[in-house]
């Protein structure tokens, strides 16, 4: 599993996925963040879906981990996109049939792959942190934002809390993204169904069927990574988030075993 973990990375670390991948969670963490910061006075809101997050808001220890966390579901599609990217194209280049000749244990190989691109999405969510509290602390000045119990233990602690929360959905929207790959075997009808599922679709059934988004595993991945809303419960998010997880990976799992492994 080591070397199957490694021989990923030579994929991952590749400096037009890598850097691009990592420009990308920058970018978008940086307009999230800012948007924060210098819409705080706009009657539009300066959050997603125009929430207003107030200055006296953005002043407490867990202020520092706004922005941040409110990147979480941009930052969830990169890695879906990555995951199921990596995955499928093995089978539309042909290189699984290649891979499994070196590792015959088709579960080892998919494990070994999967933690590579878990290490890989650990790395978007490190990149992300830094960004945001970088501006946080740039913008907030201008903001007129004080700064004082961001440098408190309150506000590391909710910082790292931060950071598990985030990464547990990044993780969860990888998987998602490594599910539709096994299942389709090609990038593009992965890529577009998931992307259109969580960004489009979901959104547009929550706004209209009453009760529903705190059954859909998109809205409660949005839940964990605030650690907990308005839809959901924390705990409640986890539990059937991670059902569906288990569920798409044993019929995934079956799938990869059994089927032939060209596309």
């Amino acid at each position: 599993m080591i070397r199957v973990f490694f021989a990923e990375w030579r994929k991952l670390r590749r400096p037009t996925l890598f850097l691009g991948t990592m420009g990308a969670v920058a970018g978008v963490t940086a307009l999230v963040t800012s948007l924060l910061f210098l819409l705080i006075d706009s009657e539009r809101g300066n959050a997603r879906e125009g929430q207003m997050i107030s200055r006296q808001t953005l002043e407490l220890p867990q202020g520092l981990s706004i922005g941040f966390s409110s990147a979480a579901g941009l930052l969830g599609l990169v890695a879906l996109c990555v995951f199921a990217s990596q995955t499928a194209q093995e089978y539309t280049h042909g290189t699984l049939r290649n891979l499994l000749v070196r590792q015959p244990k088709r579960l080892t190989l998919l494990l070994g792959k999967f933690i590579s691109m878990c290490s890989f999405a650990l790395a978007t969510v490190f990149v992300s942190a830094v960004v945001s509290i970088a501006l946080a602390f740039a913008l907030s000045g201008k903001a007129k934002v004080a700064t004082t119990a961001w440098t408190t233990t309150d506000a590391r602690t909710a910082l790292f809390h931060t950071l598990i929360n985030v990464f547990l959905s990044v993780l969860a929207s990888g998987t998602i993204g490594m599910i539709l790959g096994l299942v389709f075997r090609a990038p593009i009808p992965a890529i577009s169904l998931g992307v259109a599922w969580l960004l489009i679709l979901e959104n547009i059934i929550a706004a209209t069927v009453k009760h529903s988004a705190t059954w859909m595993p998109g809205q409660l991945i949005t839940t964990i990574s605030a650690g907990g809303d308005f839809n959901a419960s924390y705990m409640h998010a986890m539990w059937v988030v991670s059902a569906y997880l288990a569920l798409g990976v044993l019929v995934v799992s079956v799938l990869f075993r059994r089927r032939d492994v060209s596309n």
